[in-house]
């Protein structure tokens, strides 16, 4: 390990050594992945690996989704709930709402 890295640190110099590598495939091979990943609970990069015989790291991930949102975003998003731009937690919970109403929508057609 490294000289004067703190505890704490010592287990990702492993992961910190690790090269990502991108895939440049077809559109349809992509899509394949990401549901056989969705289907197996796992991350495409999981899948991947799994794929290709390696070992996948089984700690619990926390189960969430993203978005990238810009400062003109939060305008937007601001405006659509009447909020301000800089309450972005309360715009954060606002989206949480939203995403689950949506889902509760789909699921009940």
């Amino acid at each position: 390990m490294v000289k004067n890295m703190p505890t704490k640190w010592q287990s990702s110099v492993k992961a910190i050594k690790a090269v990502q590598v991108a895939f440049d495939m077809d559109e349809k091979i992509q899509l394949s992945i990401r549901k056989e990943a969705l289907d197996a609970g796992l991350s495409p990069s999981d899948q991947i690996r799994d794929i290709l015989g390696l070992t996948i790291n089984k700690r619990p991930k926390r189960p969430r989704l993203t978005v990238s949102l810009a400062p003109d975003d939060y305008q937007v998003l601001a405006k659509k709930y009447g909020l301000n731009a800089g309450q972005q937690l309360e715009i954060k919970r606002k989206l949480m709402d939203e995403l689950i109403e949506h889902v509760n929508i789909n699921d009940s057609k």
